[in-house]
């Protein structure tokens, strides 16, 4: 009986102390020391790869964001403020309603099937025109959005011009970039809407295009926080 209690004692003392040492090890000096790795070696990417503007973070390079005008009257959603250039769409699950400080859309894709929205056309799937919902109808309105917005006096958009960021949002629906072709596409309005040369905008759209990584791997890109902050920039410049 007391081997019994005693051998009980011995194994529940080494397990308290197999506790207590691996939660040192695995709760404090293990994460102690990848944070303080993180922070001395990749100490933008660590806090979350901050875009600052005038000494203030303004975003991440990793989460894009909307440029809207103020929300009107009985909008549900707000119209887009065409003196800047503009993401791709953000259709996320939801909108957070939890921590209002922060207007972010909660990331996930719309899950809409490729045939949502569309109608038979002998063989073929085709959009329905008169399908108010689904993914048909989404990129439609896109479309007819990017065309009636991005058109000036001297440049008129056509529909084959449209890439397909344009219109679609991204699996997480918080993409950061769109391609130089959808910036190019929006220089001629943003440099109506801020007084500038197109010539300038496109530069500006050049100087901030991001090749491929490594040269080969994914496609040339543009940070929409980063083109907007060089253009508010410039737009102050010119001023």
């Amino acid at each position: 009986m007391n081997n019994s209690v005693g051998n009980t004692a011995r194994l529940l003392g080494a397990g308290l102390r197999a506790l207590l040492v691996l939660t040192v090890i695995c709760g404090v000096i293990y994460p102690l020391a990848v944070t303080g790795v993180a922070q001395a070696l990749f100490n933008n990417k660590a806090n979350g790869s901050e875009v600052k503007d005038g000494g203030k973070v303004v975003g991440s390079e990793l989460i894009g964001q909307r440029y809207d005008l103020p929300l009107k009257k009985g909008q549900e959603t707000p119209d887009p403020d065409l003196k800047w250039f503009q993401p791709r769409p953000s259709n996320g699950l939801a909108v957070n309603s939890e921590n209002t400080r922060y207007k972010l859309i909660i990331s996930g894709a719309t899950n809409l099937a490729g045939d949502s929205g569309t109608m038979k056309k002998g063989d073929k799937e085709v959009c329905d025109p008169k399908a108010e919902e689904g993914l048909c109808a989404q990129v439609r309105a896109a479309r007819d959005a990017v065309i009636k917005d991005n058109s000036t006096a001297d440049f008129k958009v056509r529909a084959a011009d449209i890439p397909a960021e344009a219109v679609t949002s991204s699996g997480s629906g918080l993409d950061p970039h769109i391609s130089p072709d959808y910036a190019d596409l929006q220089v001629h309005r943003v440099a109506e809407k801020n007084g500038l040369d197109a010539e300038q905008v496109e530069k500006l759209v050049d100087d901030h295009t991001d090749g491929r990584v490594l040269g080969f791997m994914g496609e040339p890109r543009v940070n929409v926080l980063k083109l907007n902050i060089a253009l508010k920039h410039l737009v102050a410049e010119k001023g």
